[in-house]
């Protein structure tokens, strides 16, 4: 597996390595001592335990996010596409970091067969590509609904320049989340 830094460095794209031959494909999608060794070669600290697998399936142009959840159970994830393709997006919520507000987006898909590190402090969404996308991930706690926050997905303070932007299907929760003022003023 390498890991390759985002423009937030410790948000991390894992490509695995993968065998290929007459019958198909291969890979391991996840090792912890070989994440966890290359997460410390790269100066990152070493997350909690993941406790908890999540699954969805998205129509394409199903937007989800942006969520997160505050400590005491705030969630690192560790996500993937194993069908169909997604634009997934982490943002910054750690008012001590120097990329504090910041975004990062990347292409997950079947082809490319990335996997997207997202350390706790980070809102999360994605867009579905393609119908039919089936979107993984591990986090290192379990859901608490009394944790749970989210940022509204097309802020413009946050000027996430989502794919397609246009006819997205958000739900009603996500599409009436606060916007980053109302974000900071709760920081306060």
């Amino acid at each position: 597996m390498k890991l390759i830094q985002t423009a937030i460095l410790d948000v991390v794209i894992i490509e695995p390595k993968v065998f290929v031959d007459d019958r198909g494909w291969f890979m391991e999608s996840f090792n912890e001592e070989r994440f966890h060794t290359a997460l410390k070669e790269l100066g990152l600290p070493i997350p909690r335990a993941f406790v908890q697998d999540n699954h969805s399936c998205s129509a394409k142009g199903v937007l989800r996010g942006l969520h997160f959840q505050r400590a005491p159970h705030a969630q690192g994830k560790l996500v993937r596409v194993v069908r169909g393709a997604a634009f997934d997006v982490a943002v910054d919520i750690r008012p001590e970091s120097s990329t504090y507000l910041k975004w990062v987006g990347v292409h997950l898909n079947t082809t490319n067969n990335h996997m997207l590190w997202i350390p706790e402090g980070f809102a999360h969404g994605f867009v579905s590509l393609e119908d039919d996308t089936h979107f993984l991930y591990k986090t290192t706690d379990y859901y608490a609904k009394d944790s749970e926050g989210a940022l509204h997905w097309s802020d413009p303070a946050l000027n996430i320049d989502w794919p397609n932007a246009g006819d997205y299907l958000v739900s009603e929760k996500d599409d009436s989340a606060p916007g980053l003022d109302a974000f900071l003023e709760a920081q306060q």
